[in-house]
């Protein structure tokens, strides 16, 4: 596809429709000489003429190559502009909006949702799910939670909660498997492995079972919210985030079979932002709710009758 001179065919548009040069200028807010010279360029570049020129008459004509043009550029323009309406967010004072990964997304904020509403019923929150993390350059969010090592250079960086990693599985699993409750019966179970690099297996066996394993065996999922719903199918057992893992152990689809052994993950998730974002009065009270639901590992389940 070859570069249309879009500005040029958007002034040429505009005098088509207005019916003349310096109508189209008011228009389009610009001086009538610059719309001037637009429809020069866009004669030059089309090699033809777009309107017909009569000695002793200053009227404005088109030629009929000029006339198809007009009307072909008018509705493809208006086309283009509703396309454009259509997708474009307005941001507004009560809406904010959140970044986080799949898995944080999926498992942890969104059964929160209901208490935030309920919370704050004039705020507007969003949620965007993707696994980088958001650049100061990005204005697209307004705050994002993430996981990992931080704090993270250019960024505004607030810890938010810490975890702690324990195997579970399936409860059909458990009972098929013989009900273990030592470590070292993770010998005779499938491991399934999360390829977050924060929660390798060998973390938890160095720390709980001293076992000289074999942790290249089995199935990798490629982020947390997989190898936990892998877990609830009973394909094996996991090395869970406690925090992701809390809900589907309350409602007792996951079971952790060896009582709290666990490692601890000290400041495993942040709160970060943009310095260069454009000051938000809503992203406060957002990031004060956030705090309050770190300080309780399973949502406030909320039914309708």
């Amino acid at each position: 596809m070859f570069d249309l001179p879009l500005n040029s065919l958007k002034a040429f548009v505009a005098v088509y429709e207005s019916g003349g040069i310096r109508p189209a200028a008011r228009q389009l807010g610009v001086a009538h000489s610059s719309v001037s010279r637009h429809l020069r360029e866009l004669e030059k570049w089309l090699g033809i003429d777009l309107f017909e020129r009569h000695e002793g008459t200053r009227a404005l004509a088109f030629s009929p190559q000029g006339e198809a043009l007009g009307r072909a550029g008018g509705e493809s323009l208006k086309t283009l502009a509703l396309a454009v309406k259509a997708i474009r967010e307005t941001p507004r004072r009560n809406s904010v909006v959140l970044s986080t990964t799949p898995s944080v997304a999926s498992l942890w904020l969104l059964p929160r949702l209901p208490s935030f509403q309920k919370a704050y019923p004039g705020i507007e929150l969003s949620v965007t799910a993707e696994q980088k993390l958001i650049d100061p350059s990005d204005n697209r969010a307004d705050l994002a939670i993430r996981m990992g090592n931080g704090p993270w250079p250019r960024l505004i960086c607030d810890p938010l909660m810490d975890d702690e990693l324990y195997p579970v599985l399936s409860p059909t699993l458990w009972k098929k498997a013989g009900k273990p409750t030592k470590p070292e019966e993770l010998k005779h179970l499938p491991l399934l492995h999360d390829r977050d690099p924060n929660t390798p297996w060998t973390l938890w066996l160095a720390a709980h079972s001293g076992l000289d394993m074999d942790t290249n065996t089995g199935p990798r999922f490629s982020s947390s919210d997989l190898v936990l719903r892998a877990a609830t199918q009973g394909l094996g057992v996991c090395l869970a985030r406690g925090r992701l893992a809390a809900d589907e152990i309350a409602s007792g689809g996951l079971i952790k079979p060896f009582g709290d052994r666990h490692i601890t993950l000290a400041n495993a998730y942040w709160i970060v932002r943009s310095p260069y974002a454009p000051e938000n009065t809503a992203v406060r009270p957002v990031t004060t709710w956030l705090k309050k639901q770190a300080q309780s590992k399973t949502a406030e389940l909320v039914f309708s009758e």
